[in-house]
C-alpha cells in the first residue's frame, strides 16, 4: 500500500491497518525462523509497509500536537 492512500485512511481505518501489519510482520517471521517461509522478500515488503503505516500515523500526531493552543 502506499503511503497517499494511508494518508487518505481515517484514524480508526490506519490504527487497524497497522495493527494488522503488525500481526502479518509477527506471522512473516516466524514463519521464516522455522523455515517455512518460501516467499523471503515478502517480509521486507511487509516491514515496509508497518514502517510507512507507522510514519502516516506519527507524522498525523505531531501536526495534531503542532495545531493545539498550548
Amino acid at each position: 500500500m502506499k503511503a497517499k492512500e494511508m494518508r487518505d485512511m481515517e484514524a480508526a481505518e490506519l490504527a487497524k491497518q497497522v495493527g494488522v501489519l503488525r500481526k502479518e510482520v509477527f506471522g512473516l517471521r516466524f514463519s521464516n525462523a522455522t523455515g517455512e517461509l518460501d516467499d523471503t522478500a515478502g517480509l521486507g515488503r511487509a516491514k515496509r509497509d508497518l514502517a510507512r503505516a507507522l510514519t502516516v500515523a506519527r507524522e498525523r500526531d505531531l501536526t495534531e500536537l503542532e495545531t493545539r493552543p498550548g
